[in-house]
């Protein structure tokens, strides 16, 4: 079966600077991809080359098999939604207008809204457990919340494909694990999910795939107990590790600075 998204070979650059490097992957339907790294290793230009905001100076992202640079802009944003780590909107408008945004690849400029329109954004809004603030503006809202607003407007164009930015930074930790349940149910209903995080557990426990990056590659990439073993995490963020299991029986990451005992 074709991926619904895959880089080639991915090359970017931006002010003469050389941020990605011949990265390829491949996200699959129905799979959540992590996607980890330290800080400046390119987490975020990866998920810039694979929406098509930014384009590949060498190699190629393709979309369900098709170039993404030569597919009209409305139609990816109809089929992939990607969440960046600043999204911001200004402006005094409540939590189910923002919502609503999401619906506008799918509607010409001047349409009406349909009724799949209103299923798409009631759904969205339940998803992210906003039913109570949905009147709300956004500027009475905390950086959590908007969080998760964003995150709804995502859900709302109804993607195949979600790429998502540091989508737990904002929020508190039961949040967090509510979007990631949720991440893993979309990826069980058929949709390709990637989000790029600096929890390596929560990685290891969610994703069924892992891409480690560092300095602009792709050094690791596989199952989580492929992707994050103890050299893995030695090699790319100086730290030990410790494979531990809980009394649940789930399998988690102990982290100490191998500095630290270096030093010692």
């Amino acid at each position: 079966m074709m991926p619904a998204l895959e880089a080639r070979d991915a090359t970017v650059r931006r002010a003469g600077r050389t941020l990605l490097e011949a990265a390829s992957l491949t996200l699959e339907a129905s799979e959540l991809t992590a996607i980890v790294g330290p800080n400046g290793s390119g987490k975020s230009t990866l998920l810039r080359a694979l929406s098509g905001l930014w384009a590949c100076a060498e190699g190629v992202v393709l979309l369900d098999g098709r170039s993404i640079a030569d597919l009209e802009r409305r139609e990816v944003a109809r089929r992939l939604s990607f969440l960046p780590q600043d999204a911001r909107c200004d402006f005094a408008f409540t939590v189910e207008e923002v919502v609503s945004m999401g619906r506008h690849p799918h509607r010409g400029r001047f349409d009406p809204e349909q009724a799949s329109d209103n299923v798409a954004v009631e759904k969205a809004i339940q998803r992210c457990d906003l039913v109570e603030l949905r009147g709300r503006t956004l500027d009475t809202l905390s950086g959590g919340e908007r969080q998760r607003v964003a995150i709804a407007r995502c859900l709302a164009t109804e993607p195949e494909v979600l790429l998502l930015d540091e989508p737990t930074a904002h929020l508190d930790l039961a949040h967090s694990l509510a979007l990631l349940d949720l991440c893993r149910s979309l990826a069980a209903s058929g949709h390709a999910v990637a989000f790029a995080t600096h929890d390596l557990d929560l990685a290891a426990r969610y994703a069924a795939q892992v891409v480690v990056l560092r300095e602009g590659h792709v050094r690791y990439r596989g199952r989580p107990e492929e992707a994050l073993t103890p050299d893995t995490c030695r090699d790319v963020f100086a730290v030990e590790t410790e494979v531990a299991t809980t009394a649940s029986g789930q399998s988690t990451l102990v982290f100490r600075s191998a500095r630290k005992e270096q030093a010692s």
